[in-house]
């Protein structure tokens, strides 16, 4: 055998079997995770005419609820605490959100939406409209509500299944 065929013989030897099931679900996570990538890019040039990137505008759209807290925010997003305190803190410099008293949690203030932000909201959230009905028109919505779904149920069992199974 000849240093490639060995190479490729202990790659394939060492792959560990999967069913059916198995490689169609990793298959399903690759292609979540192009998708991820592919809508985080429409998000930011969505956002990027007010100034904002797909990171900001989450951050803004949450803090439009007025009574989270950035660590209820990143909870909500999937994301660190510490990524979202400092989204926060940027566009709080820029005025567009303000932090206030929580009456549930002395330190962990509540993020809120200012006018300002919400103006840049706004602009964002009517681009965004026009961009989703595009897409959106080259699906029917059984085939989205069926997407979503799945999508749905998958980050139910992965989220009660956190830390048992890699």
């Amino acid at each position: 055998m000849n240093e490639i065929q060995n190479r490729q013989h202990v790659v394939k030897r060492n792959r560990p079997e999967r069913t059916m099931e198995g490689d169609a679900f990793s298959f399903f996570a690759i292609t979540a995770l192009r998708l991820a990538g592919h809508l985080t890019a429409a998000g930011d040039r969505l956002a990027k005419p007010s100034g904002q990137t797909s990171a900001r505008w989450q951050v803004l759209a949450a803090a439009r609820h007025g009574d989270l807290s950035v660590a209820q925010i990143a909870r909500a997003l999937g994301i660190t605490r510490q990524g979202v305190q400092r989204l926060a803190d940027v566009l709080e410099g820029e005025g567009l959100i303000a932090y206030a008293g929580n009456p549930q949690h002395q330190r962990a203030k509540l993020v809120l939406l200012t006018a300002k932000g919400a103006e840049r909201l706004g602009a964002i959230e009517r681009a965004q409209a026009g961009w989703a009905n595009e897409v959106g028109a080259a699906f029917t919505p059984p085939e989205l509500e069926a997407a979503c779904a799945v999508m749905v149920r998958a980050m139910e069992i992965l989220e009660s299944d956190e830390g048992h199974h890699g």
